[in-house]
C-alpha cells in the first residue's frame, strides 16, 4: 500500500507556472505507474498525464501537452508536475494517483491509490 500526498497548489495568473509535488510513502515507488488527474467543479476527473515507472516515458492530455511535465525521483519517493502556461480552464483540484497495472494507464479506475488533492486557481 501506498499514501500520497500532493502540495504545491495555489492561485497563479493566466501564463504563470506553478509546480506541484506528490511525495509517497512506503519503500516500492518505482512499482508503481504514477498519474496526474484533474476535477473542476461539476465536472468528471479528467486525466492529465502519466509517467513510466523508470521515467522512461510519459504521456500527457492532448489539453496540456507541450505545457505541462511529469517527471518523478524514485529516491525520494516524488513524482512532480510542472505547469507552464497555465489557463483559467486549468483550473481544478490536481490528484495523483499510483497505479499497479502495466501499460499507458489515462483511466482513473485504472489507479489503485490517490491522493487527497490540491487547488490550483488560474485567475484571467
Amino acid at each position: 500500500q501506498v499514501q500520497l500526498v500532493e502540495s504545491g497548489g495555489g492561485l497563479v495568473q493566466s501564463g504563470g507556472s506553478l509546480r506541484l509535488s506528490c511525495a509517497a510513502s512506503g519503500r516500492t515507488f518505482s512499482s508503481y505507474r504514477m498519474g496526474w488527474f484533474r476535477q473542476a467543479p461539476g465536472k468528471e476527473r479528467e486525466f492529465v498525464g502519466t509517467i513510466s515507472r523508470s521515467a522512461s516515458s510519459a504521456f500527457y492530455a492532448d489539453s496540456v501537452k507541450g505545457r505541462f511535465t511529469i517527471s518523478r525521483d524514485n529516491a525520494e519517493n516524488t513524482v512532480f508536475l510542472f505547469m507552464n502556461n497555465l489557463k483559467p480552464e486549468d483550473t481544478a483540484v490536481y490528484y495523483c494517483a499510483a497505479g499497479l497495472s502495466f501499460g499507458v494507464l489515462t483511466r482513473a479506475a485504472q489507479y489503485d491509490y490517490w491522493g487527497q488533492g490540491t487547488q490550483v486557481t488560474v485567475s484571467s
